[in-house]
């Protein structure tokens, strides 16, 4: 990340700051890694610690499945419909380990009348269909069809969605998610052989400033509950902010593709790392250029990784039978690659107009109760001919 500001600071941290009428503003720090990682500096009009009242504690954690077995996976979830009553409710978690959580979100109601900060994870969340605002301490946010947006942990938000289809691929990490390191040069600037840059990040761009006091209801997930607390006045009560730490939108159509004469290894997509695992963007390209080329993959045997793709749009060339809004798995510990004469059929191709998003874990994922009524149950045999 880089340093932002929005609205009015004072001159140096941790120094007097006054409204209009001699009263102090209040200043807090949300910071990362204990004192030693990535902070912004937030100004309220009133301290953000004057809680109401405390709600009833609720499990917000889904259950895996431990004797699923070793098996090449397809979550035919293409058609999924209506996930849960609203944002939070309607996160149907699929996938997970302890670094970890793949879930869909496509909720009934689109309304959010609460605050939501996730204390326990970073969260990553791809809008597959959908459009509307987010809205955070630290300002708005346009977001469409297409985008990243990445919300730090203890970040109090919600979002204002537009009319029309809503469905949401979310990632919940356990470590921070940051841009990968050889991207970035020793200051943390984004070098020229990155496939994006600062330009494609787009940081909160207006203040959002709630003064009035009443009844403000704000959901946290901590310890894989649901906690509630009512608060005197609005968390949105900032002045200004400024510092590294805020949540931000990217487009993966503004992810630029590396491409070569032969077909290029996975990690040329990676757009996000964190501790445990990496997301990968699989954008329209060209295809490899040599004259003996075979632009589809390889078979390769993941040693130590799990491999899932999300696949968002067009024609996934090594694939057969996956929809558009479906999942695989495939674990380490077994080999896989293009179906059956999809290699021959990808000879002279000369593009591919594919959208996927990929999550590629170093520890062993598991399905949860909720992901087993979409395994098909004949894609581990798919490749025989």
């Amino acid at each position: 990340m880089y340093y932002h500001r929005l609205g009015n600071i004072p001159h140096k941290r941790h120094t007097q700051f006054r409204k209009e009428d001699g009263s102090l503003y209040a200043e807090e720090l949300v910071s990362s890694k204990g004192f030693s990682g990535i902070y912004s500096n937030l100004y309220h009009i009133t301290p953000p610690t004057r809680i109401k009242s405390v709600g009833p504690v609720k499990p917000f954690s889904s259950k895996i499945v431990k004797d699923y077995g070793l098996k090449q996976t397809h979550l035919n979830t293409s058609k999924i419909g209506v996930t849960g009553d609203d944002y939070l409710t309607g996160r149907k978690e699929l996938l997970k380990n302890n670094d970890v959580t793949i879930a869909l979100c496509s909720p009934k109601s689109k309304e959010m009348d609460y605050y939501y900060k996730n204390a326990e994870g970073d969260e990553v969340i791809y809008i597959h269909d959908g459009s509307g605002e987010l809205h955070s301490q630290f300002g708005k946010i346009k977001v469409e069809k297409g985008d990243y947006v990445v919300i730090p942990r203890t970040i109090i938000y919600k979002f204002k969605w537009d009319d029309g289809p809503l469905k949401l691929l979310i990632v919940e990490s356990a470590a921070p998610i940051e841009t990968p390191n050889r991207y970035r040069n020793e200051l943390g600037q984004l070098e020229e052989h990155s496939p994006f840059c600062e330009r494609d990040i787009r940081p909160p761009s207006e203040l959002i400033t709630e003064t009035k006091s009443g009844e403000y209801l704000m959901k946290i997930k901590k310890h894989g509950q649901l906690h509630e607390y009512t608060y005197e006045h609005s968390p949105f009560d900032l002045v200004g902010w400024d510092g590294y730490l805020w949540p931000y939108a990217f487009s993966i159509n503004d992810f630029e593709p590396i491409t070569g004469r032969i077909h290029q290894p996975p990690p040329v997509h990676q757009t996000f790392q964190a501790w445990g695992f990496v997301i990968c963007s699989f954008v329209p390209r060209l295809f490899d250029y040599h004259p003996q080329s075979i632009p589809a993959p390889y078979n390769h045997s993941n040693i130590d990784s799990d491999e899932v793709l999300y696949y968002a749009e067009g024609d996934f060339m090594s694939r057969k039978g996956i929809d558009r809004g479906s999942f695989t798995l495939h674990p380490g510990g077994l080999p896989h690659g293009p179906h059956p004469g999809t290699v021959e059929k990808s000879i002279g191709a000369k593009e591919t107009h594919e959208l996927a998003v990929m999550i590629d874990t170093f520890k062993p994922l598991y399905l949860t109760e909720a992901a087993m009524e979409y395994v098909d149950k004949n894609y581990p045999m798919s490749w025989t001919e």
